[in-house]
């Protein structure tokens, strides 16, 4: 259960942060038999006195931190640091990025599971092999060919942004495949492959494949609450407009737990139910009508069948996509409102209709949506009225990590959750000072799931809900020249506050900049209002750390961060009331 949302919370005291002061020496990160795929490694801690390691005399910040940086090679790495009489050796293995081939072996086969496909739709069949090998794919009778294909690249994790090595990396194996169609529906059975080079031969199975038939396509509906949405068949994939609970929609094909819905977009099966007999949706919708209600404009689409729906926000615009649906409209009802400034409708193909609201603000306050049986109701948020400096303004302040989940750890062992609380405290108290009514996620050091800090976000339907944290790297990164501010959003509503909070800290507090990321993270992803992680500091910097520890300092950002806020809102189209 979250506490929390009562008005005026009392604030729970905190002890004074402990001093984290070590005798000798003392070695936060990597842990004893750390392992790796990095080239480099940072190790982050604290002396009392000079620190060497493997001989080498390092850098260290007027507290006695370090965090210096060491190449890799693969296999074991043994670093020994030494501080007076005290040493302490820590072991490191760094694995390939690609596992090597042993031998005369395969790979990775495509398919690796069970999948579906349309009749007339391309499959292709593939595995990793030696070079120079005569690689073949069994299916149904038949004998498939795999072909060498052209090098090709692989691409670092999405992290690697972060350390500006996101370069993409010639593979080190070669690729072979081979494809086919097929026009009638039926259980292909599965793939066996075999690899040939000189002598030797081994064989593979991979997933079975099995072609639907048009007449008997499957109907699911959402049954979570949001069902995620994405481009591909697993969770490497980017996410799309979430699907609200009770959706319909055809499955189109399937990979593994994977079903690919009509419009593209692929859900995981568990998040649905099967409709047996159902027959593919396809939605009519006449008269639509907005309302204005007290926090914003509700709009009622009135469907005969739940069907997805993407949003898409621009400057000025919000468009709402009905996949499957077509128009039998004659008639919308929208009065002169503070926000829409006139809604226009398209039937894109004959099953795609689009609703494009345009705004009189550029700036959008959040939205919320959701079916209320086969109706659709979507909620466009009015700004906040303000009395005064901030009253009239709800903000949501989320202490990242907390319990368990320490979070990054300064060179000391200082968890990053103890400071997340502190400055969101210390935050709280210079908003609500300006006249905010301010909720924390958390009030103390408690276990909080991520599911849980969004459900808080969506109960409370803020003004502005804020994301306290402070960073660390991939082991890639350089620890000790890495330092400075950066704001993380996702949705466009939220550009602006964490652009405009960036430039505003990190010139009125003279900080390093470190940037301002498009970011997938739970803490970004809530649509209820402009939703901002910030990053305000480097843990793992050893000279950073320091300020980031000072409470004149913490003092210092969380007035930064309320002036900056406050001139934000009032600035963005809120609605002064005398």
């Amino acid at each position: 259960m979250i506490k929390g949302l009562g008005l005026g919370a009392s604030l729970v005291a905190l002890t004074a942060m402990p001093a984290w002061a070590q005798t000798g020496l003392f070695l936060t990160y990597p842990p004893d038999g750390h392992e790796t795929t990095a080239t480099q490694i940072f190790l982050i801690g604290t002396g009392d006195g000079p620190v060497t390691i493997n001989g080498q005399a390092i850098r260290q910040s007027p507290a006695g931190h370090f965090a210096p940086s060491f190449p890799l090679q693969l296999g074991t790495n043994r670093f020994t640091l030494r501080q007076g009489s005290q040493e302490q050796t820590v072991t490191i293995t760094r694995q390939p990025l690609e596992a090597p081939l042993n031998g005369v072996s395969f790979g990775a086969l495509e398919p690796a599971q069970n999948m579906s496909r349309q009749p007339g739709e391309l499959i292709c069949l593939g595995a990793v092999a030696p070079p120079n090998a005569t690689v073949t794919a069994r299916l149904g009778g038949q004998i498939l060919t795999l072909t060498p294909q052209p090098p090709t690249a692989s691409l670092p994790p999405n992290n690697a942004i972060l350390t500006d090595q996101n370069a993409p990396n010639p593979e080190r194996h070669s690729r072979y495949q081979g494809c086919f169609t097929a026009t009638e529906p039926g259980d292909l059975g599965t793939p066996t492959f075999t690899l040939s080079l000189g002598r030797e031969r081994v064989e593979a199975q991979g997933g079975s494949i099995a072609i639907l038939s048009p007449q008997e396509l499957e109907v699911i509906e959402v049954t979570a609450p949001q069902g995620v949405a994405r481009t591909g068949p697993n969770t490497n994939h980017s996410r799309l407009t979430p699907l609200p609970r009770g959706t319909r929609a055809t499955v189109t094909g399937r990979e593994g737990d994977w079903l690919r819905l009509e419009y593209g977009a692929w859900i995981n099966g568990a998040e649905t139910r099967s409709l047996p007999g159902a027959v593919p949706p396809l939605a009519r919708i006449r008269s639509v009508s907005g309302r204005p209600g007290p926090n914003g404009i509700e709009m009622a689409f009135p469907l005969t069948v739940p069907v997805p729906v993407t949003i898409e926000q621009e400057d000025e615009r919000l468009r709402l996509t009905l996949h499957g649906a077509i128009a039998e409209t004659d008639t919308i009802r929208l009065d002169d409102d503070p926000l829409i400034r006139r809604l226009d409708w398209q039937q894109v193909n004959p099953n795609t209709l689009t609703y494009t609201f345009h705004l009189k603000t550029p700036h959008q306050w959040g939205y919320d949506f959701r079916y209320d049986g086969s109706t659709l109701r979507l909620l466009l948020r009015y700004p906040p009225e303000l009395r005064g400096e901030l009253n009239g303004l709800r903000v949501v302040l989320d202490p990242g990590h907390g319990g368990a989940e320490l979070g990054a750890r300064g060179p000391n062992g200082y968890p990053e959750k103890e400071i997340n609380l502190i400055l969101s405290q210390k935050l709280r108290r210079e908003l609500e000072r300006r006249g905010a009514q301010v909720y924390l996620t958390r009030e103390t050091d408690v276990d909080l799931g991520l599911r849980e800090r969004m459900d808080f976000i969506a109960q409370v339907q803020p003004h502005v809900a804020l994301s306290v944290h402070y960073n660390a790297l991939p082991d890639s990164g350089n620890a000790e020249e890495t330092a400075g501010i950066g704001m993380f959003w996702y949705h466009p509503q939220a550009h602006d506050l964490a652009v405009f909070l960036q430039e505003s800290l990190v010139a009125n507090l003279d900080r390093p900049h470190y940037g301002v990321f498009w970011n997938n993270l739970a803490l970004t992803r809530p649509h209820a209002a402009p939703t901002v992680l910030m990053e305000l500091g480097f843990m793992i910097n050893p000279w950073e750390f320091e300020w980031i520890t000072d409470e004149a300092a913490q003092d210092q950002l969380a007035g930064a961060i309320a002036s900056a806020l406050t001139q934000w809102v009032q600035t963005r189209q809120a609605v002064t009331v005398p």
